[in-house]
């Protein structure tokens, strides 16, 4: 009977310990979350800088990593129905431009609109898609697009200025996403 008893105890104890050790590995992959994830922040509005935080989370989509993109300051006008399609890249201070452009013409009237049209017209003859078309691309895509509510505040941009599929949230929305992500960028 003591045998008995012993094995049977012994079975008891294997089995909670397996238990446990299953629930806090399912809790510890849960925590550290799940590693085809990828979060970006768009702080600028400008055309050059509203590329690369929608075809990265793009990108992600169409290789089955979830993304999400944080939408902040600047980086709002990316999604404002009012301004998206026409966002500007400014050539005054810009040493990054293929033809540099010395600051005192970067100044001149019409610049912005040279440079834009320049831009606008490299990415049409590569065939790459406008803005507009990108954001329908991530929104189809399932991408996460998540307006900063903050900055909203403080700018006073309303609501019904963004994109209808939008979340607006503050930055702890974000970072909730971004906390089990494995790709993390600020643009």
């Amino acid at each position: 009977m003591e045998k008995e008893l012993t094995a049977f105890i012994e079975k008891t104890i294997k089995e909670q310990i397996e238990s446990l050790v299953d629930s806090k590995v399912k809790e510890a992959i849960e925590q550290q979350g799940d590693h085809n994830r990828a979060a970006f922040v768009a702080s600028k509005g400008t055309l050059d800088m509203a590329y690369p935080p929608l075809i990265l989370a793009a990108s992600c989509a169409a290789m089955d990593i979830d993304a999400a993109i944080f939408f902040t300051f600047y980086g709002l006008d990316i999604i404002n129905k009012k301004k998206n399609k026409n966002l500007k890249v400014p050539p005054l201070a810009n040493p990054a431009m293929p033809m540099p452009v010395p600051n005192i013409i970067g100044v001149l009237p019409g610049m912005t609109a040279m440079a834009t049209m320049m831009m606008n017209k490299w990415m049409k003859d590569q065939n790459v898609s406008t803005i507009p078309e990108f954001l329908d691309i991530c929104v189809e895509s399932g991408v996460k697009l998540i307006g900063c509510q903050m900055t909203m505040d403080v700018m006073g941009i309303k609501r019904e200025d963004l994109m209808d599929e939008i979340e607006v949230g503050g930055a702890a929305t974000f970072l909730e996403f971004a906390s089990r992500s494995n790709i993390t960028l600020f643009v």
